[in-house]
């Protein structure tokens, strides 16, 4: 059924189908949030919260980097005694910020 209707669909010709205003078009995408610093490991588990910030000086030590913790396995996370709850916290958030869909917010400034 599903099958004939695409059928029926892609038959018919361009004149028949309506036209696309561009004056109504939705953008979903978001300008840049002005909330965006400097992100070292400190702040991306600070951001993250939840408990994960109290590794900062584990992970400040033995990693380094974010770029180095970005890549950094669930492996290496437990050697350094990281328990599985943080871990998985860390890695969820590791993934989207790589993603570009989560980004830490800086402390609110005031005016």
């Amino acid at each position: 059924m599903a099958w004939t209707q695409m059928l029926l669909v892609s038959r018919r010709s361009p004149a028949a189908a309506p036209a696309a205003t561009p004056a109504f078009s939705r953008s979903f995408s978001k300008s840049s949030p002005s909330y965006i610093v400097k992100v070292g490991i400190p702040e991306f588990l600070n951001g993250v919260g939840r408990g994960v910030e109290t590794h900062v000086a584990k992970l400040e030590t033995e990693i380094g980097e974010l770029h180095k913790l970005l890549v950094t396995r669930t492996l290496k996370l437990k050697k350094l005694g990281i328990p599985c709850k943080h871990r998985k916290l860390i890695l969820k958030y590791t993934h989207k910020y790589r993603a570009g869909l989560w980004r830490p917010r800086a402390d609110a400034v005031k005016s």
